[in-house]
């Protein structure tokens, strides 16, 4: 399983919208700088944020983005099923499973479903405000 450019893009998006989250909404042409990510290609992935509800928009001069909850609240997995769908290395484990008429003789679906588990659980354990704190780790290691 890979994640595409509109997941790492979209936990991207999120996360700096927690580290720059003032009360204030932010602009899209900030995030595509500090990311360096085409804003045009932001504009697709917060419409699908804001679609699903993560984030608000603000309308007018000082408009923007700003996520609809405290950055605890979301995890990882959220935000990439949100972008990739299921997060199953195969189609035959996972919430979209597909019936494989091999599952009762095939030994390596145990595998995929380790594999599946040991995914989900990774993303499902990781919050926006745990990625806010590691930004702020990186940023002290590198002031003097």
């Amino acid at each position: 399983m890979k994640i595409s450019t509109r997941g790492r893009y979209a936990l991207r998006l999120m996360l700096d919208l927690a580290v720059y989250n003032t009360g204030e909404p932010v602009s899209l042409k900030d995030v595509a700088r500090r990311q360096q990510i085409s804003e045009k290609y932001l504009e697709q992935i917060i419409s699908l944020l804001n679609k699903a509800g993560f984030v608000r928009s603000v309308r007018g001069a000082q408009g923007g983005y700003m996520l609809k909850k405290d950055p605890a609240e979301y995890t990882v997995g959220m935000i990439l099923r949100l972008t990739e769908g299921d997060l199953a290395p195969v189609s035959c484990v996972g919430s979209d499973s597909v019936a494989c008429e091999r599952r009762q003789e095939c030994v390596t679906v145990r595998i995929w479903e380790q594999m599946n588990d040991a995914v989900n659980q990774v993303v499902d354990g990781i919050t926006l405000a745990d990625m806010v704190g590691w930004q702020q780790e990186k940023a002290d290691q590198y002031s003097i």
